[in-house]
């Protein structure tokens, strides 16, 4: 698979865009929303789940099966905001500003620092956090006490109005300390832990609308974000986004469930697959998108509902041929009374156009007779009229 999505609905969705293909590998409900998606190892044989209600999944690309399932945290303390893993060791990172550290075996954090927001790596031991009024910080886990590097408040505006914070993603500069930052307040920030001033060293401000992720390019010199608004073809608002590792190609998916993906050299879009639900997060595989890998041999629910279908007729066949041959035999004899009474009703209709004809002529009889009647009615009147006349002329005659 080249692209793994994470949705709104418990579905972890497997994409080979080479083949066009969209698997689900998981049938959760919504209490097991997929919140965070990290690799479990550098060979990109397994992916950690986090699910909005506490419970870090792992699942083995090369089973197509998930295979281990542990609970880090409760669903009260916040959904997972970030996730990613310190070699047997995870890290995990909570709405409400909760970042622990887990043993592999162990169900109890043996580290937790109150950080807020958003958590990436920099190392095996650093990592970086942020949120809500809560500035970029920067943790050594191994001395969690105290942050090796907190960024210091923006300076006010011209107007001597306080600048908020609301730190909405992050990434560690390649080979380097720095980290850039996007906000709710669509800016983008870089901040270098070695400075004096712990202020941005480059501020930036991007369109109008509040920016909700970012990623570096494989270059590391440019920076890459999304917004609410979408603008990268969505008709939504960008909920994750990633650029591949090494080839010029970054994805993005969010509300509107679309997965694109896109060209960095000419921003033209390469790929569109629709996936039917709400998507969280995703991750880009190290693999070239557009050569085709083989299939990955996973049971996919579709193919359980059929099995379960095939079953269903399987026993029917095996416990109902009379059944059958007798539902035939009373098909037949439905049949032909139907066919029976279809010749009844065709001889009550003849019967009732013979009667109809009959009706008709006895009327044109009846008209026949009525018009003979009326033109010797009419010749007796004539004949009248005209001895009457010769009547006339005869007493006129005889008084002259």
């Amino acid at each position: 698979m080249d692209v793994w999505l994470g949705a709104e609905t418990g579905l972890l969705k497997g994409v080979s865009v080479s083949r066009k293909q969209a698997v689900n590998f998981s049938s959760s409900g919504r209490e097991q929303e997929v919140r965070a998606l990290c690799w479990g190892g550098a060979g990109e044989t397994e992916v950690l789940v986090g699910q909005a209600d506490g419970i870090v999944r792992t699942f083995s690309t090369e089973k197509g099966a998930f295979t281990i399932s542990r609970r880090c945290g409760e669903a009260g303390e916040g959904c997972f905001s970030g996730l990613l893993a310190l070699g047997p060791a995870l890290a995990t990172c909570t709405e409400k500003g909760a970042v622990r550290v887990w043993k592999e075996d162990g169900d109890e954090a043996v580290t937790e620092v109150r950080a807020g927001g958003h958590v990436k790596p920099s190392g095996p031991h650093r990592v970086a956090t942020g949120g809500k009024e809560n500035p970029l910080k920067i943790w050594d886990l191994e001395n969690p006490d105290k942050p090796v590097f907190s960024a210091k408040n923006l300076r006010d505006t011209y107007l001597d109005l306080r600048q908020p914070h609301w730190v909405r993603d992050m990434a560690f500069l390649p080979e380097s300390d720095k980290v850039v930052t996007c906000t709710s307040y669509h800016q983008v920030h870089i901040f270098d832990p070695s400075s004096p001033r712990r202020r941005p060293v480059l501020e930036a401000v991007f369109g109008e609308y509040p920016l909700t992720a970012l990623s570096l390019p494989a270059d590391g010199l440019t920076v890459a974000v999304a917004n609410t608004q979408g603008q990268m073809g969505a008709t939504g608002s960008v909920r994750a986004l990633q650029c591949h590792p090494s080839l010029p190609l970054i994805a993005s998916c969010g509300l509107d469930r679309f997965l694109r993906i896109h060209s960095l050299q000419d921003r033209k879009l390469q790929h569109k697959v629709y996936l039917k639900s709400r998507l969280n997060c995703l991750l880009f595989s190290s693999s070239d998108p557009n050569t085709e890998a083989p299939p990955l041999k996973v049971k996919e629910e579709e193919e359980e509902e059929d099995e379960v279908w095939d079953a269903m007729e399987y026993v029917h066949e095996r416990g109902g041929v009379h059944e059958e041959e007798e539902v035939n035999e009373e098909d037949r004899s439905v049949d032909k009374e139907d066919r029976s009474v279809d010749k009844e009703d065709e001889s009550v209709q003849e019967d009732e156009v013979q009667e109809d004809e009959e009706d008709e002529v006895q009327e044109e009889d009846r008209s026949v007779d009525k018009e003979e009647v009326q033109d010797v009615a009419v010749k007796t009147k004539r004949k009248t009229e005209a001895k009457d006349q010769k009547k006339r002329k005869k007493r006129k005659k005889g008084q002259d």
